[in-house]
C-alpha cells in the first residue's frame, strides 16, 4: 500500500504498463533464464482509518477542523498566555471533555473496522504449492497462487478459474456482496487447461486492475472466467483458481465508492447560529472595551487610589493594552458559544439510532433481520424528507416471479390443470385443433425449456431427503410441478423471470432436464427425451434488453431462440406476426405482468459458419470485446419469426399501497424510477395509489414525441412548454387545487432532456421538466439506466430550495442513487445496497414508521436539544455581561472557576441529553394514524429563524431576571440575621442557583404540561435520574467544593459561601421566586395557546402541540 502511493505522489502510475504477465504457480516458462517473480501487492483489505501510530495526530487533526473545538483551543491558548480574568482550565476541562469522547468513540469505530479486516485478513484458506495442499491466512496470498475454494465459501481474491468439480467444466457464484444480486450466475473454466494443475506451466497475459465488475480484457479469457473476490461458491464441490489481482486491487476493493459525507440540514442551522453567537461575543468583548476605556478616561477612574499601576503597566502600549483586553473579555464571555452541544448531539444521534434498531416492529421473521442504521449522522433527516425516489422491481414488488398466462401466434392460453386438454393448456380464444397450432405450441415450450441460463440443482443429502427446491435471489421457492415426485427438480438461475418460465413451460408437458457437457435435455409431454447441442449463449444485457442461445438437433436443424422484451423484439421480426401478438402484450402489461416475446430463426450452414467465426473472434478481442459481440449479436437476431408472449405476475410487496398513500398524505412527493417498460411501471403505480383514476397522466415518451411527425427535439420543446402551462402556469393554488397530474417520461427522452445538443436548450429543457415534475404529484421514470436514476436525485436535490430527498432500492443498480441522495435506504435485496445505505429496513411497509414517527420525534427532539443548547449557554453569560457594567469593567469573573468549568459538562448536560432521548410529545400511534402531522415539521421548521429568535429573546428574559432579580435582593446587604453581609461571590452564587434550577425545572415543566393531557407513560426511571439526579450533584457539589480547603488552590473564592447563602431565608425567597417568574411566559403560553390544523380537535385530548 505504501509502495502504491508513494508511486501515486511521485506520478509512477504514468508510467505504469497496460497489462500485467502472470505467472501460474509462479512457475515460468523459461527454462533458460533466471524466474524472478514480478512484484504485486499482497492480499490485505484495509478499510480502517487510523493505526496505533497516526491514531493521535490524525485524530487531533481532524476534530481541530471543526470550528468550535478550534475556537476554544485558541481561547485556550490565550488563557495560557495572555494574563485573562479566568484560568485555563476553565476552557481546557470541556475542551479535553469534549476531545475524549469524541476520540474513543472514533477509536472504537475504527477498532471494529480493524476487527473486521483481521477476520478476513485471517480467514483460512487452501493453496496449491508443488502438489501440496497448504492451509495460508488470506493476507498471506500472492498473484500466482493457484488456490482452491469449496462450496459455500467466499473467493479470497480475483482468480481466474482453471479446474471445477462439475463434469461441464462450470460453477456457479453469487455475487450479492459485490452488486446485490443474490441469483446464480455461471462462470467456465478455461478452455483447453490440463487437468493436472502440477504440471500446469502457463502465463496470463491481462490489464491493469480496474473496477469494472463485468469487464475484463485479457487474452481469450473474458468476466466468464473471472471469479471475483467476496463472491461465494455454490452448488459446485470445489474449484481451482489461480491469483490475477489481490488485496487492494481487487474489483471488490477498486468498486468501492466511498460514501461522500452527508451534512444534515440541522447541522447546517447549528452553523448558522453558531456564527450569530460568535457576533455576539464579538460584539460583548468590544462593548466592554470600549466602555472601559471611556470610563478610564474620567478622572480618577484609571489609577484609583487603592489600585495603583506598576511602572510595567505604565509602559505598555495602549494598543496592545485594548487588544489584551479585549482578548480577556473574549474569554470571559466565551461560554456563550456551547462547546459540549457538539458532542451531546453526536451522543444523541447515536443513541438515538439504537430506538431504530430495537423497533421490533421493522423484525422480518422471514429473513430473521430487522432494520439497520449505518450512519446515525442522518437521524433527524428522516422527519425532513420532501422527496421519496424508489425502485419498482423488488422494492415496491416482491420479485418472485409467477408465470400467469402466454400467448402463441394471437391466441391466449392460461393454465388450468395438468389433466386437461392439450396436457394442461386451455385455450381462451381461439381455434385449437389444428395440427399446425399444435405444432406452434410445442415450438414455443421447446423456446421456452431452450432459451435460458438456467441450471438443474444438483442432489445433495439434504435436497434427496427434502425434496430439491429453486434457488433465486436467494430465497427457495418450492416447485409447482404436474409431474411425479421423483421427476420433482429444482432450478438455479441468473434470473426469477427464467425459473418462471422454465416452471411454466413444465407445467404444459416440457420440462427441462438439464445441461450436460453442452447438451440440453428436455422432456416433452409425450415423455420423449429430446437432446440439443448448445452451440452459443448471446448473454442478456441491458441494452439489448434480450437473450439468445444456439442450438442444433439430433437431425442437425440449427436453430436461434431469442426473447426479450417486446420493443427489442418487434424490430427483429416480421410486422405482420407481430401484429398478432400485440395487443395481448399491451393488455398483460396493463395487467401489471412482466411481459417477455419469444422468437425463433432457422440458421444455415453459411449463416452459422459465419456466426460463429465471428464470436469467436470478438471473444479473443483485447480491446473494443464488448462492443465486438454487441454487433455480432445484432447480426444474428435479425429476421426471425415471432412465436408468442409470456406474462409474469411480480405481486407488490405487503402494504405497499397503504405505505404510498401515507407517505403522499404526508406532503412527501414519491417517484418511481425503474428500469421496466412504461406500462408494467403505469400499472403498478395504479396499483400502489401513486396514481388515482383521476390522475390526468403527463406523458413524455418516445413514443409522444413519434407522434407530432416533426423532429423529437422540436416536439419534445413543444410537450414541456405545453406540460408547463398546464401544470404550473394554469395550475390552482395548492389549497384549492381539484386536479392530480401525473408525468411519465423515459430514459430515451430523458437523454434528450439532460444530454439536448445546444447547452442553453439543454438548461431550459432541465428546468421545465423540474416545474412539470415539482407540481405533479407522482413521478414515473421508466427505461431508466443507473447513471439516470443518480441523475435525477441530484437534479433534484440541487433544485431551488434543496429539499431533502430519499432514495430506497434493493440492488445494485439502486447504489448511485443511494449515495446521491440526503438518505439512502435499502430495501429488500442485495447486500451491496445494504452497505451504501444510510438505513436498511427488510420491508417497504416499515418506510411507512421509519420516517412518520421515528423521523418526526428524532426530528423534534435534535431541535429543542439544539435551541435549549443555545438558550441556556446565553442565560449563563448575560448575567456576567451585565456584571461588568457594575464592576467597573474589571473583568472580574461572576462566577467561581469550578462553576464556569462543571456548567456544561456536570449539572446541564445529562437532563437535556435524556429529554432529547425519550420525549415523545406524540405518541406513535397517534403520528402513524395521522400523516398530515408530518407537514407541520416540514422544512426545518422548528430551527428556522422565528424559533432560534424566541429562543434568543426567552434566553435574554432569563438573563436580565436572573441578574436584577438577584441585585434586588442585594440591595438589602443584610441577608444574614448576624448581620453578616454577602459579598461578590455570594451574589455569582445565587444567580448560577437559580439558573441550574431554573433549567431542570424548565426541562420539567416541558415534560409535565406536553404529558399531562396523555399520560405520564413517557416518564422513566432514566428521566427522574438524570433530572433530580444533576439537582443533588448540584448541590453536593457545591457543599464539598466550598466546605473543604484544598491545598492545591491559591485562594479559596467559595469556602462556606454556598453554605452561608442557603442559610439566608432571603436567599431562599428569591430563588423560589425567580424560578417560577422564569417559568411563568411559558405556562401561559401552553395554557392559553388554542391548537391549530386540521386535526387539531381529535389530537387535544392526545397531545398538547409544541411549545416553541
Amino acid at each position: 500500500m505504501l509502495r502504491r502511493r508513494l508511486n501515486r505522489l511521485l506520478g509512477g502510475d504514468e508510467r505504469r504498463v497496460d497489462s500485467r504477465t502472470i505467472y501460474v504457480g509462479h512457475r515460468s516458462s523459461s527454462t533458460t533464464e533466471a524466474f524472478i517473480p514480478p512484484k504485486f501487492c499482497d492480499n490485505r483489505i484495509v478499510s480502517s482509518k487510523y493505526t496505533v501510530w497516526n491514531f493521535l495526530p490524525k485524530n487531533l487533526f481532524e476534530q481541530f477542523r471543526r470550528i468550535a473545538n478550534f475556537y476554544f483551543l485558541i481561547i485556550f491558548l490565550v488563557q495560557v498566555i495572555v494574563d485573562t480574568p479566568t484560568s485555563p482550565v476553565t476552557s481546557g476541562l470541556p475542551l479535553f471533555f469534549v476531545i475524549t469522547v469524541t476520540a474513543i468513540k472514533q477509536g472504537y469505530e475504527d477498532w471494529l473496522r480493524h476487527k473486521a479486516d483481521n477476520e478476513v485478513n485471517k480467514y483460512p484458506v487452501t493453496v496449491l504449492e508443488q502438489g501440496r495442499k497448504i492451509r495460508k491466512e488470506s493476507e498471506k496470498i500472492k498473484v500466482g497462487d493457484v488456490v482452491e475454494v469449496e462450496e459455500d465459501e467466499t473467493f479470497p481474491c480475483d482468480l481466474i478459474l482453471l479446474q471445477s468439480s462439475r463434469d461441464d467444466d462450470t460453477c456457479f457464484v453469487t455475487t450479492a456482496s459485490l452488486d446485490g444480486e443474490s441469483n446464480h450466475k455461471t462462470h467456465y473454466t478455461v478452455p483447453d487447461t490440463e487437468k493436472d494443475l502440477e504440471s500446469l506451466n502457463a502465463t496470463i497475459e491481462c490489464e491493469q486492475p480496474q473496477p469494472d465488475l463485468y469487464n475484463m480484457c485479457c487474452l481469450s479469457l473474458g468476466p466468464e472466467n473471472l471469479l471475483l473476490k467476496g463472491a461465494t461458491l455454490k452448488n459446485t464441490q470445489k474449484i481451482c483458481g489461480v491469483a490475477v489481482y489481490t488485496g487492494m486491487e481487487t474489483k471488490m476493493a477498486l468498486n468501492y465508492q466511498g460514501k461522500s459525507q452527508k451534512r444534515s440540514a440541522v447541522e447546517k442551522s447549528i452553523n448558522a447560529f453558531l456564527l450569530v453567537y460568535l457576533c455576539i461575543l464579538v460584539s460583548k468583548a468590544l462593548v466592554c472595551t470600549t466602555l472601559k476605556y471611556v470610563w478610564q478616561s474620567k478622572p480618577g477612574q484609571d489609577e484609583p487610589w487603592y489600585n495603583e499601576k506598576t511602572q510595567r503597566e505604565k509602559d505598555t502600549n495602549l494598543y496592545l493594552k485594548m487588544f489584551t483586553d479585549f482578548l480577556s473579555f473574549m474569554v470571559l464571555f466565551n461560554f456563550i458559544i456551547p462547546v459540549s452541544m457538539y458532542v451531546t448531539v453526536e451522543m444523541q444521534k447515536f443513541l438515538g439510532s439504537f430506538f431504530i434498531t430495537w423497533d421490533k416492529d421493522f423484525f422480518d421473521p422471514e429473513i430473521k433481520e430487522g432494520a439497520l442504521v449505518n450512519t446515525s449522522d442522518l437521524n433527524e433527516e428522516l422527519g425532513q424528507v420532501e422527496y421519496v425516489f424508489t425502485d419498482k422491481t423488488g422494492t415496491l414488488t416482491q420479485n418472485n416471479m409467477e408465470f400467469i398466462e402466454c400467448c402463441i401466434d394471437g391466441f391466449q392460453y392460461k393454465y388450468r390443470d395438468a389433466n386437461s386438454e392439450l396436457d394442461g393448456f386451455c385455450v381462451t380464444d381461439g381455434p385449437v385443433n389444428k395440427v399446425q397450432e399444435k405444432e406452434r405450441e410445442e415450438l414455443f415450450l421447446r423456446a421456452l425449456c431452450l432459451c435460458h441460463t438456467v441450471q438443474v440443482k444438483e442432489s445433495t443429502k439434504q435436497s434427496q431427503g427434502d425434496g430439491l427446491i429453486d434457488q433465486v435471489d436467494g430465497f427457495g421457492v418450492d416447485g409447482e410441478v404436474p409431474r411425479p415426485p421423483q421427476e420433482q427438480r429444482g432450478f438455479i438461475a441468473s434470473s426469477p423471470d427464467e425459473v418462471a418460465l422454465v416452471k411454466g413451460a413444465m407445467r404444459y408437458g416440457f420440462t427441462f432436464l438439464g445441461l450436460e457437457s453442452k447438451t440440453m435435455k428436455i422432456l416433452t409431454r409425450n415423455n420423449d427425451v429430446e437432446m440439443y447441442e448448445l452451440l452459443h449463449v448471446l448473454n442478456f444485457d441491458p441494452v439489448r434488453r434480450r437473450m439468445s442461445v444456439i442450438v442444433r438437433s439430433k437431425s442437425g436443424d440449427t436453430l436461434l431462440f431469442c426473447k426479450g422484451a417486446d420493443s427489442s423484439i418487434f424490430p427483429r421480426v416480421r410486422q405482420e406476426e407481430v401484429e398478432r401478438i400485440r395487443m395481448n402484450v399491451e393488455r398483460n402489461a396493463t395487467e401489471g405482468y412482466r411481459t417477455l416475446c419469444v422468437a425463433y430463426k432457422y440458421l444455415s450452414a453459411e449463416e452459422y459458419a459465419q456466426a460463429d467465426a465471428g464470436l469467436r473472434e470478438a471473444r479473443l478481442a483485447l480491446q473494443d470485446r464488448e462492443e465486438q459481440l454487441i454487433t455480432i449479436y445484432n447480426q444474428v437476431e435479425t429476421g426471425m419469426s415471432l412465436i408468442g408472449a409470456t406474462a409474469v405476475e411480480d405481486r407488490l410487496q405487503e402494504e405497499a399501497a397503504e405505505t404510498m398513500e401515507a407517505l403522499q398524505g404526508a406532503g412527501i412527493k414519491v417517484w418511481v424510477l425503474t428500469g421496466d417498460k412504461m406500462e408494467t411501471a403505469k400499472s403498478t403505480c395504479y396499483a400502489c395509489r401513486l396514481f388515482q383514476r383521476n390522475t390526468e397522466l403527463l406523458e413524455l415518451t418516445v413514443r409522444t414525441l413519434d407522434d407530432g411527425g416533426r423532429r423529437r427535439e422540436e416536439r419534445l420543446h413543444e410537450l414541456l412548454l405545453e406540460y408547463h402551462k398546464k401544470a404550473v402556469q394554469d395550475a390552482p393554488p395548492v389549497k384549492a387545487a381539484t386536479q392530480d397530474y401525473g408525468f411519465i417520461i423515459d430514459g430515451a427522452t430523458l437523454s434528450m432532456v439532460l444530454n439536448s445538443s445546444s447547452e442553453s436548450n439543454s438548461s431550459r429543457y432541465k428546468n421545465l421538466f423540474l416545474q412539470i415534475c415539482q407540481n405533479c404529484a407522482s413521478v414515473l421514470c421508466c427505461r431508466m439506466a443507473p447513471l439516470q436514476k443518480a441523475q435525477i436525485v441530484k437534479m433534484v436535490k440541487n433544485s431551488k430550495g434543496s429539499p431533502i430527498t430519499l432514495s430506497i432500492g434493493d440492488g445494485a443498480n439502486d447504489v448511485s442513487m443511494i449515495l446521491e441522495a440526503h438518505v439512502g435506504i435499502k430495501g429488500k435485496e442485495g447486500r451491496q445496497a445494504v452497505r451504501n445505505s444510510d438505513y436498511a429496513i427488510p420491508k417497504l411497509k416499515h418506510l411507512k414508521k421509519l420516517l412518520l414517527a421515528h423521523g418526526h420525534l428524532y426530528y423534534v427532539r435534535i431541535a429543542h436539544l439544539v435551541q435549549y443548547f443555545f438558550y441556556k449557554n446565553l442565560c449563563f453569560i448575560l448575567p456576567q455581561f451585565l456584571y461588568q457594567f457594575f464592576c467597573g469593567y474589571s473583568q472580574q469573573p461572576l462566577y467561581d472557576a469550578a462553576y464556569l468549568t462543571m456548567y456544561n459538562i456536570c449539572f446541564t448536560s445529562m437532563p437535556i441529553l435524556a429529554y432529547s432521548l425519550l420525549e415523545q410529545h406524540i405518541c406513535m400511534e397517534v403520528l402513524l394514524d395521522n400523516s398530515t402531522l408530518y407537514r407541520e415539521i416540514a422544512k426545518n421548521a422548528m430551527l428556522r429563524w422565528g424559533p432560534f429568535l424566541y429562543w434568543t429573546l426567552l434566553g435574554v428574559f432569563h438573563g436580565l431576571l436572573f441578574f436584577f432579580g438577584v441585585r434586588y435582593l442585594f440591595s438589602n446587604p443584610a441577608l444574614q440575621d448576624n448581620g453578616q453581609v454577602f459579598g461578590n461571590w455570594s451574589y455569582g452564587t445565587i444567580v448560577f442557583t437559580v439558573l441550574v434550577f431554573t433549567l431542570e425545572a424548565n426541562i420539567l415543566t416541558c415534560r409535565t404540561l406536553t404529558l399531562l393531557a396523555l399520560d405520564t407513560r413517557h416518564w422513566t426511571w432514566i428521566n427522574h435520574f438524570v433530572i433530580w439526579g444533576s439537582l443533588a450533584f448540584y448541590m453536593f457539589f457545591s457543599f464539598f467544593w466550598g466546605g473543604i480547603i484544598w491545598p492545591f488552590l491559591k485562594q479559596q473564592r467559595l469556602y462556606f459561601v454556598f453554605a452561608n447563602m442557603l442559610s439566608s431565608v432571603s436567599a431562599w425567597l428569591v430563588i423560589i421566586l425567580l424560578i417560577l417568574l422564569s417559568l411563568l411566559p411559558e405556562i401561559l403560553l401552553v395554557v392559553f395557546r388554542k391548537p391549530r390544523g386540521p386535526h387539531a380537535r381529535q389530537l387535544t385530548s392526545k397531545h398538547t402541540p409544541l411549545i416553541h
